[in-house]
């Protein structure tokens, strides 16, 4: 994910109400098959019971996660949405299009993009215009809510264009897009010399940000001076029939006041349920939250651990220096400090089906009702087969809290 104002007044035209997102999640199972169904058969009684022994979340456990997010006061059992991670830095833009459409076709009910201008490090290789992407994606699939995760509209881009951008997009794919937005990274924004500001700054012009954004998409002529952006006379006429959700990314307390306060969501990468508190506080209850979940599914335990140190050290990297060092040599200098098994405290390296359950009820257990997956690496298409036969049939024993499963959408 990249990097962790006040809603407009509401105009005189009539207001068409959001598309909700998509809820029902269409998976196939892969059959079993063996030299001998005895063995076979056997061998699927001891998966099915160590899997629903993993996916059962028990009361105690509720019971904590509610006191820890403190104004949870009952959990009822009810499937989570489970979605894909479109890693820019790591594919081709035609790749992203095509994996699109396999995490649609294999039962995947979302995706989140990520928007960088440059990837972490050398070695993942890409980096599109994310804009240019969600376009093709829009022709590509029909059922897929699709999210970036997330765009800065405060440096780089200023946010009149990722109003207009958003704007197009959401005409493009009516009721599946949303905007996710955040505070940024330096490795992404230095790039247009207007320099790096400090973290209450950041948050500040990201506050602002969103009120421009929400003023623009009123619709008709509109102008705002601010204290860090100006916009004159500008008007949006390609305006979707339906505003998409505007999400925030919380990676502390005050970022997801933030979110409760002026999202239509919250963009998360931890499972730590003490940000719902914050987030809950500032008006985030009933609002949707998403998290983000790195996996590496391969051949053996062995190859995924090396391929996460490879192709993902920041797993292991302190969150500031994820927000602060301004060139891929930097964090690959960083990484040379990394081990596998630090990469693998953070990055499910496994081929067995349970871990990738387990670690997927951890973040349902912590407040999140959209889960997003991402497969570090170049084998996309064995991480869809793998989660399309065995882990996706078990998302319906995963319990999280039901009253905050509600998707919103934004209002003129």
């Amino acid at each position: 994910m990249s990097g962790p104002g006040t809603p407009a007044a509401v105009d005189a035209r009539p207001q068409a109400a959001a598309a909700p997102y998509p809820t029902n999640t269409t998976t196939r199972r892969g059959q079993l098959t063996s030299a001998s169904h005895r063995a076979a058969t056997d061998a699927a009684r001891v998966e099915d019971t160590e899997m629903a022994r993993l996916t059962r979340v028990r009361p105690s456990h509720i019971k904590r996660s509610a006191r820890r997010s403190s104004k949870v006061k009952a959990k009822a059992r009810s499937s989570i949405s489970l979605g894909y991670k479109l890693s820019s830095e790591e594919q081709t833009p035609s790749d992203l299009v095509r994996y699109a459409q396999m995490a649609e076709e294999s039962g995947f009910t979302f995706a989140l993009i990520s928007d960088h201008y440059h990837p972490w490090i050398d070695r993942q290789g890409q980096s599109p215009f994310v804009w240019s992407v969600l376009g093709a994606i829009a022709q590509a699939t029909k059922h897929l809510t699709v999210g970036t995760a997330v765009t800065c509209p405060t440096v780089r881009i200023h946010p009149a264009i990722i109003a207009q951008a958003a704007a197009t997009t959401a005409a493009l794919m009516p009721g599946r897009f949303f905007l996710g937005l955040g505070t940024g990274e330096n490795l992404n924004e230095h790039i247009v010399g207007r320099g790096w500001p400090e973290t209450e700054v950041r948050q500040e012009r990201l506050e602002e940000a969103i009120e421009v954004i929400r003023q623009l998409w009123r619709g008709g002529n509109q102008s705002h001076h601010g204290r860090h952006f100006t916009v004159e006379n500008a008007r949006l006429y390609s305006l979707p029939d339906a505003l998409p959700p505007l999400l925030v990314a919380a990676g502390g307390p005050r970022s997801a006041e933030l979110a409760g306060r002026l999202g239509d969501g919250m963009i998360g990468t931890e499972p730590e349920p003490d940000l719902f508190t914050a987030f809950d506080k500032a008006g985030g209850t009933g609002k949707p939250r998403y998290g983000e979940l790195t996996v590496c599914v391969a051949k053996d335990q062995k190859t995924a651990r090396r391929t996460a140190r490879e192709h993902w050290p920041t797993a292991a990297m302190d969150s500031a220096l994820s927000w602060e060092l301004p060139l891929p040599a930097h964090f690959e200098a960083v990484a040379e400090l990394v081990t596998e098994d630090q990469v693998a405290e953070s990055v499910t390296c496994s081929s067995d089906p349970s871990a990738h359950v387990k670690a997927i009820a951890k973040y349902a257990e912590a407040g999140y009702d959209h889960i997003c997956v991402h497969q570090v690496g170049k084998d996309q298409k064995a991480f869809f087969e793998f989660y399309r036969e065995k882990v996706l049939p078990h998302l319906d024993s995963i319990e999280r809290p039901s009253s905050r499963a509600r998707a919103v959408g934004a209002r003129r």
